[in-house]
């Protein structure tokens, strides 16, 4: 399973970088320098989505991924009913999230920016479910282009935009793209599962079979929403808490979260390709350490090495790609960044209690992530905006992510090892150590940001985090 797992994760990780980065600084970044704090306040709306966005999915994609991991001939039976669940779960949706909108004082040209908002989280939604179908079935190489797909179709389409009507590109013209991106990428996911899975798109008319599917996803729902409450409500409270600085205060961190949100990337791939595979080596009583301490190898030393960059860079990377930006700008890439390692952990233990079923443990951990993070925030954002929120994250983050490591260990019965454990922070103090030399030697700092890079994934392999050798011949194992 371990070879199955790195041939696969290879190759996910490999296509989603092609990608991904030219969607983020060259698309995404280029709209908001282009469109100013409009961007700030889309941005808050879009996370209002986010935060809503449980009742589109009721926590439905990760139980049809692991429980079709468990028994595949169940898609079948339950795709029909689960669809026809989106279908009303999307419809209130909506209701909830216009009404929630109204309660917090948006009007006029808001609601009309929310309105194709929404539809976005719609189709996004759909998206993730048929690919939990294909991911539930092992098809990772299929899921990782699905995964890849829309983000394809909007740097063509923003990007003809862009250089086109370059001084006439609006906010509403980027959301109009996305619709437009994520519905061609649903119909093509949709074939994609169908010819899988011999599935027809129909749906079920049998309420009791659709709530009781509903009711096995209840657990997943409110976990999904609890972690979106601690990871997504700060963008919107930093927009309403701020006062008149909202939209630009807003700006800044939808700036800092978005490099946040790239470098989680390689984890929140790990994480969605670990369920189906943690549920299937727990339904067989496999061993479970040695895939989670490669996940760990590589993950947390990355994630090391992102906050000493950060430390060091975080007002020249930030000017660098948000000229126009405060300088407060890079604190608040600091304080993101210092979450990156527990953001790291989580992936890979919150994935684990998941796949044994821990749901009312997770959600009690979550819970705890929710009361930490709004009950300091309402105090410190009036006061410190996006950067007092940025570190406020770190602080949330880093509570939820030590819970759930302790918690897998106890549950799992998953052995510690005191040696593994200091070689990390021994990697976190020499690489800092280096930072520092390197910082106050005078170079340019672009030439010192790539000295310190390498260094960093240098030392992950002399540390023998991971070994080449060692890799090479997990890629080539059946399992």
């Amino acid at each position: 399973m371990r070879g199955f797992f790195a041939r696969n994760i290879l190759f996910v990780v490999v296509l989603n970088l092609l990608i991904k980065p030219i969607w983020i600084f060259l698309i995404d970044n280029t709209v908001q320098n282009r469109v100013g704090h409009d961007y700030g306040s889309y941005q808050a709306l879009f996370n209002l989505g986010i935060i809503f966005q449980i009742l589109l999915d009721f926590g439905i994609a990760n139980y049809a991924s692991r429980t079709i991991a468990a028994n595949p001939s169940q898609i079948r039976q339950l795709f029909p009913a689960l669809l026809t669940a989106r279908l009303l779960l999307g419809i209130l949706y909506s209701i909830l999230l216009f009404i929630i909108a109204y309660i917090l004082g948006y009007e006029g040209e808001e609601l009309h920016l929310l309105a194709g908002i929404s539809i976005i989280h719609l189709l996004n939604s759909t998206l993730l479910f048929f690919r939990s179908n294909v991911a539930g079935l092992h098809k990772f190489k299929t899921d990782g282009f699905l995964s890849i797909i829309d983000r394809l179709l909007m740097i063509v389409v923003c990007g003809f935009l862009l250089i086109v009507y370059r001084n006439k590109f609006t906010i509403e013209w980027f959301i109009l793209a996305q619709i437009i991106c994520y519905g061609i990428a649903v119909v093509l996911a949709f074939f994609i599962v169908q010819s899988i899975s011999k599935i027809r798109l129909r749906l079920s008319f049998n309420i009791r079979d659709v709530w009781w599917h509903m009711k096995k996803s209840l657990p997943y729902a409110a976990l999904i929403f609890l972690m979106s409450l601690y990871t997504r409500t700060d963008m919107l409270l930093v927009e309403r808490l701020s006062g008149a600085l909202g939209r630009q205060e807003a700006s800044i961190y939808a700036a800092g979260y978005r490099l946040l949100d790239f470098i989680n990337m390689i984890g929140l791939m790990a994480a969605g390709m670990l369920l189906p595979i943690f549920g299937g080596m727990l339904a067989r009583k496999e061993n479970l350490q040695e895939l989670i301490r490669l996940c760990v190898n590589v993950l947390l030393p990355t994630s090391f090495l992102v906050v000493v960059i950060a430390y060091f860079f975080n007002q020249q990377i930030m000017g660098f790609l948000y000229p126009d930006l405060p300088l407060s700008k890079g604190r608040v890439l600091l304080g993101l960044a210092c979450a990156f390692p527990a953001l790291s952990i989580t992936n890979i233990y919150s994935t684990l209690l998941t796949a044994n079923g821990n749901l009312m443990l997770m959600i009690r951990i979550a819970l705890i992530g929710v009361l930490v993070n709004l009950g300091l925030n309402f105090i410190i954002i009036p006061n410190y905006h996006a950067v007092g929120a940025a570190f406020i994250a770190c602080l949330t983050q880093s509570v939820v992510a030590l819970s759930y490591l302790f918690f897998a260990k106890k549950e799992l019965s998953l052995k510690t090892d005191m040696r593994w454990v200091l070689s990390f922070l021994f990697y976190m103090i020499l690489l800092g150590a280096i930072g520092f030399i390197i910082s106050h030697i005078g170079l340019p700092w672009l030439l010192q940001f790539i000295i310190i890079g390498f260094a960093g994934l240098s030392m992950i392999f002399l540390m023998q985090f991971l070994d080449i050798r060692s890799f090479k011949k997990l890629l080539h194992l059946k399992k």
